[in-house]
C-alpha cells in the first residue's frame, strides 16, 4: 500500500480528503502543523483517531515567525497587501509534509486544498471554490508529489460526504481567518509587534484633503468612509515614503498593466511573452486574458486585455492557461 502524508488541520477539508484517499487505496500518515491553537490541534487529533490515521503534531512557530509573521508584518509598513497563504504554502506548509513524506519513506503529499494536480500540473478545482491561486509559489519538485482530492468537489459535496462518512468534524465551521491572527485585528497585530508609522496626508488628485491614521491600517481598492462631493472614493495607492495614502474615484481604479517581481513559474520559464489569463487577488470574478512578458530581473510585466480592478503591491498575481496555473509572482 502506497504511503501518503496528509496536511490534516482538524477541519472537514482535510478529514474528507483523508477518506478519499484510504479509499482509493492510500496509507494516510497525518501530519498537523501546531502554532500553539488549542481547540484546531485537539480536533487533529480525534480526526485522526476516528480515521484511524497516525498522526504527527509538528511545531512550525518558528518557521512561521520567520517565513510568515515577520515578513508579512514589514510588507504592510511598506505599504504592501500580502497574503498569507500564498507565502506560507511552499515555505512552511509544504516544505514540513515533503519532509515528513521523505523521513517515512511516501512518494507523494497531500493536501484538503480545493484545487486539482495532475502529472506534475496544477490546475484550478470547481470554479465555486477554486483555491489554485494560493497555491501559486509552490515549487515544481512540490507539485510533482501533490494529490488534492476535493479538486472535483465543490464544498457542499464535502460537507455531504463527510456527514456521510460520519466524520467529528463535519459541522464544524469555516476558517475565515489568518491563523496567527485568529481575532482577525490584523492592525492591532501589527501595532502589538513593535514601531508603526504615524498619521499623514490623504492626498486626492494632488491635493492633500485629510489625514490617514498610518498606512498599515489600508490596502488599494479599500472604500474610504463617506463621500467626497457627493461621490464615493477608494484607496488607489500607498506611498510610504511620503506616508501618504492616495485616494481615487471607482473608475480611477482600474489598470491594463500589472508588474509583478519574483515570478514562480510552473512551467519551463519562458524566455519571450506568453499569452495567459491572469487573477491579481483570490476573487472568481476576474480572470482576464492578458500577455505576459518575463523581464531580466525574473519578474514579469503583464498587459490585460481588459483592465483589472485596483491591483495591490503585495498581491499575487497568477497566470492561468485555461485551468492549468503557469505561475505567479508578487505585484510590484
Amino acid at each position: 500500500m502506497e504511503k501518503v502524508v496528509l496536511g490534516l488541520s482538524g477541519g472537514v477539508d482535510s478529514a474528507v480528503a483523508a477518506r478519499l484517499l484510504q479509499r482509493a487505496g492510500f496509507e494516510v500518515h497525518g501530519l498537523y502543523l501546531d502554532i500553539g491553537t488549542e481547540a484546531a490541534r485537539r480536533d487533529a487529533v480525534e480526526t485522526a483517531q476516528f480515521l484511524g490515521v497516525p498522526l504527527e503534531v509538528r511545531d512550525i512557530s518558528a518557521e512561521l515567525e520567520r517565513e510568515v509573521c515577520a515578513p508579512f508584518a514589514e510588507a504592510y509598513l511598506r505599504g504592501e497587501t500580502p497574503n498569507p497563504c500564498v507565502m506560507c504554502n511552499p515555505a512552511v506548509k509544504f516544505r514540513s509534509l515533503v519532509a515528513c513524506a521523505d523521513a517515512i519513506g511516501a512518494r507523494h503529499v497531500a493536501t484538503g486544498h480545493y484545487a486539482r494536480a495532475a502529472a506534475g500540473a496544477l490546475y484550478k478545482g470547481m470554479p465555486a471554490n477554486d483555491q489554485s491561486y494560493m497555491l501559486c509559489r509552490l515549487k515544481r519538485s512540490q507539485v510533482a508529489r501533490l494529490l488534492l482530492p476535493l479538486g472535483d468537489y465543490e464544498k457542499a459535496q464535502v460537507r455531504a460526504l463527510a456527514e456521510e462518512f460520519g466524520i467529528p468534524v463535519a459541522h464544524k465551521p469555516d476558517s475565515m481567518e489568518i491563523c496567527f491572527i485568529p481575532d482577525k485585528d490584523y492592525i492591532g497585530w501589527i501595532r502589538r509587534r513593535g514601531a508603526t508609522p504615524g498619521p499623514g496626508e490623504l492626498v486626492f488628485h494632488g491635493e492633500v484633503i485629510g489625514r490617514h491614521e498610518g498606512i498599515f491600517r489600508y490596502t488599494v481598492g479599500q472604500r474610504w468612509p463617506g463621500l467626497l462631493d457627493g461621490r464615493k472614493i477608494y484607496v488607489s495607492e500607498i506611498q510610504p515614503e511620503e506616508n501618504q495614502v492616495v485616494l481615487a474615484l471607482w473608475e480611477e481604479l482600474f489598470k491594463t498593466e500589472v508588474r509583478v517581481r519574483d515570478m514562480n513559474w510552473l512551467i519551463d520559464p519562458p524566455t519571450a511573452p506568453i499569452r495567459a489569463s491572469v487573477r491579481v487577488r483570490h476573487t472568481k470574478w476576474e480572470n482576464p486574458d492578458c500577455t505576459a512578458a518575463p523581464t531580466p530581473e525574473g519578474g514579469a510585466c503583464i498587459t490585460c486585455d481588459e483592465a483589472v480592478r485596483a491591483p495591490a503591491r503585495g498581491q499575487a498575481a497568477v497566470l492561468y492557461d485555461g485551468d492549468r496555473v503557469l505561475g505567479g509572482g508578487t505585484i510590484a
